[in-house]
């Protein structure tokens, strides 16, 4: 644990300030946060750690799946600091190295097959960069799957399968559908619909609730795409950058899709980047034209630092290898802790390296967990698409003493929510 502070406390005074400027500026629903999760405000973060205006310090387990290298990696910081002094911003007129030495970097930890890479700011950029291009081939009908997540602008959000989020921005994208994730009945049924189509799906549902699909699925789903002529897109932003213990979800089992998303961990944690991968078959219509899909900060400088600087950070610092390691650590002591305290309350713990999630009987108790464990200094997230299930994605920068504290305030918090239902009959409405 970093004990360094920030530099300055400040008062309750600040934080009523900011919320108010919270309500009045940006979300009246994002500041009422603040009265489940109290009145802490972030101020700075170092590996593992985050640090608020009082001084206090927490363990961040969420931050949905960005933090792989923790926060402020030196190898990933340096990196980008020496680009903004240099160039951070290009003329976009000029060939800049930056961009060049960064998609290399990522095609040479790519599954083998993809050659070309189109970087875009966020991972709903980069499916709807996907999305262009499967209509550059034809390919106007789309599958994606039941509680998958791929970013919420109107082409991403349309494969976003969640009427929650689909229904005040209808009408989306048309020729979509949807199928149970892992069904590979379902799959090849609509597959067998007629036109030519691209799949869309993660190696692992992360918003969906940490969803593990049956041994072999990925593999299958390729050899129906071949089959029925269509287009696969392996949405890796959340899977991909070793927080599974490899590089991609893809290589547990050698696939290599025609179009691959990757983003989050592709940041070094410092600056949001994303970016599409693709075979140069796929890719041929954004290889003739380059201004077909364009945007301003596409492949900046600075964000081109953060991505070569977090491949490498990875490899050096070996951090596959770590999460692997973590990952089995963390979760086995998160299925003792509920086996011996709460098995009542708690569905399932599930997950591969440093992607768990432990799913409770309602999102309720999921809410009450959050906040127990908030109040014992650990950061966890909700799953957009499955309420009721908490997902753990920790950095693989943690040390043992890290673990302990995290393995520890999950317990604690455990105890604590079993001896407020002490059955699963006394949750009532939660």
């Amino acid at each position: 644990m970093d004990n360094t502070l920030a530099p300055a406390a400040k008062s309750s005074a600040d934080f009523e300030q900011i919320l108010q400027l919270c309500k009045q500026h940006l979300s009246k629903g994002r500041a009422k946060i603040s009265d489940v999760f109290g009145t802490d405000l972030e101020v700075s973060s170092k590996g593992a750690w985050i640090t608020t205006s009082n001084g206090t310090q927490y363990l961040n387990a969420g931050g949905y799946g960005v933090f792989i290298h923790g926060a402020r990696h030196p190898h990933v910081e340096q990196a980008v600091i020496q680009q903004i002094q240099t160039n951070p911003v290009s003329s976009r007129i000029l060939l800049e190295p930056t961009a060049a030495l960064a998609a290399e970097a990522l095609i040479r930890i790519a599954p083998k097959g993809l050659r070309h890479v189109h970087f875009a700011g966020s991972g709903a950029e980069a499916t709807e960069a996907a999305i262009k291009l499967c209509r550059t081939l034809g390919r106007t009908r789309l599958i994606t799957t039941k509680n998958g997540y791929h970013g919420k602008t109107m082409g991403a959000l349309s494969v976003t399968a969640n009427d929650v989020y689909q229904s005040p921005f209808q009408p989306l994208l048309g020729d979509i559908d949807c199928v149970e994730f892992g069904d590979l009945n379902a799959m090849e049924d609509a597959l067998k619909q007629g036109s030519k189509a691209a799949v869309i799906i993660e190696p692992i549902q992360g918003e969906g609730g940490v969803r593990i699909p049956p041994c072999g699925y990925l593999k299958a789903v390729k050899a129906l795409c071949v089959k029925y002529d269509a287009l696969l897109i392996l949405d890796e932003i959340q899977t991909g950058m070793g927080r599974l213990g490899r590089w991609w979800g893809a290589d547990f089992e050698q696939v290599t899709p025609d179009i691959m998303l990757c983003g989050k961990g592709l940041s070094g944690g410092i600056v949001p980047v994303s970016a599409m991968v693709a075979t140069p078959d796929v890719f041929k219509a954004f290889n003739r034209d380059p201004f077909i899909h364009t945007s301003t900060f596409s492949g900046a400088p600075i964000a081109m630092a953060a991505v070569k600087a977090a491949i490498e950070a990875i490899e050096n610092d070996d951090l596959t290898t770590k999460a692997t390691a973590l990952g089995k650590q963390i979760k086995e002591g998160l299925e003792h802790t509920v086996r011996h305290n709460c098995a009542h309350l708690v569905k399932e713990v599930r997950g591969i390296g440093l992607l768990i999630g432990v799913e409770l009987h309602s999102p309720g108790l999921a809410g009450a967990l959050i906040a127990e464990l908030i109040e014992r200094r650990l950061i966890v997230n909700y799953s957009l698409n499955a309420g009721a299930v908490l997902r753990f994605t920790p950095s693989a920068v943690m040390s043992q003493s890290d673990v302990v504290f995290l393995l520890e305030a999950f317990e604690s918090a455990c105890i604590a929510l079993a001896e407020q239902y002490p059955s699963l009959n006394s949750v009532g409405v939660i």
